[in-house]
């Protein structure tokens, strides 16, 4: 869909919000799509690292509050849009790959929702994020509640949420919300993602599910194979090869 672009460069992908005449405001369609468009890195062995910005001034300005009396009307669509909006987290979280916020301008409730699925989030000095649901008399959703308090702590939390603040980017690097400001937090992504690029991607991908799985307060079922998987795989007998040969390793991801 053109509200959602995506390019792929030297293993690197970038995935772009493309709605700037509407601040990169999210429809229905765009969460659905934005979670199909993650899915599919789980498939990408050529993709190793994942980078999320907007396209214009803005990361988001979050949901687009214009379609809720078509979309989100009541209780039950209400529930419908936030099984879509969660499947679209868990979609940028679940890839195996690390993901890489670059914020910049406004990053506000869906917005911010989005960043926070990231595994890192780099922001311009000039952004602003907040979640502003006690203004719409909405409750932020169980799972998305879980990764702001993992990131910020209980009583931060709880100040983003009861007071509906619009947080500067100093506030947000001092409480967690974001790692790292920079005047070029786009290159210093690309930075990092080239890096994480050349290690093991199975040690990435399973570093990945279970510190994700533990933030949000459990223990994935899937942790003992992946453990298993890569101390089984070709990647750790060519690491060993290489070590042993004093070179870099080639790793397939298998």
């Amino acid at each position: 869909m053109t509200n959602i672009t995506l390019s792929i460069e030297a293993g690197v992908a970038t995935v772009s919000i493309n709605r700037p005449d509407a601040r990169n405001a999210m429809t229905l369609a765009m969460w659905k799509g934005m979670a199909e468009t993650f899915g599919k890195f789980a498939q990408d062995r050529e993709v190793r690292a994942i980078i999320l910005t907007g396209a214009g001034e803005d990361f988001s300005v979050g949901a687009d509050i214009a379609e809720f009396g078509r979309v989100r009307a009541n209780g039950p669509a209400s529930k419908a849009y936030e099984v879509a909006v969660d499947a679209c987290s868990d979609a940028i979280a679940g890839a195996p790959q690390p993901v890489i916020g670059v914020i910049s301008g406004y990053c506000l409730g869906g917005g911010c929702h989005l960043s926070m699925a990231c595994d890192f989030r780099f922001a311009r000095p000039t952004a602003t994020l907040g979640i502003p649901a006690a203004n719409l008399s909405i409750v932020y959703g169980v799972r998305s509640t879980r990764r702001l308090m993992s990131l910020v702590g209980l009583t931060n939390a709880k100040r983003i949420l009861f007071a509906a603040e619009r947080i500067d980017a100093r506030a947000a690097l001092h409480m967690g919300l974001v790692d790292r400001i920079a005047d070029d937090p786009l290159g210093d992504a690309h930075s990092l993602a080239a890096q994480i690029s050349s290690k093991a991607p199975l040690s990435v991908a399973g570093a990945k599910y279970i510190l994700n799985e533990a933030a949000m307060g459990g223990y994935g079922p899937l942790t003992e194979e992946i453990i298993d998987r890569a101390s089984d795989s070709e990647d750790y007998r060519e690491a060993r090869q290489a070590f042993a040969e004093k070179r870099q390793p080639k790793f397939k991801w298998c």
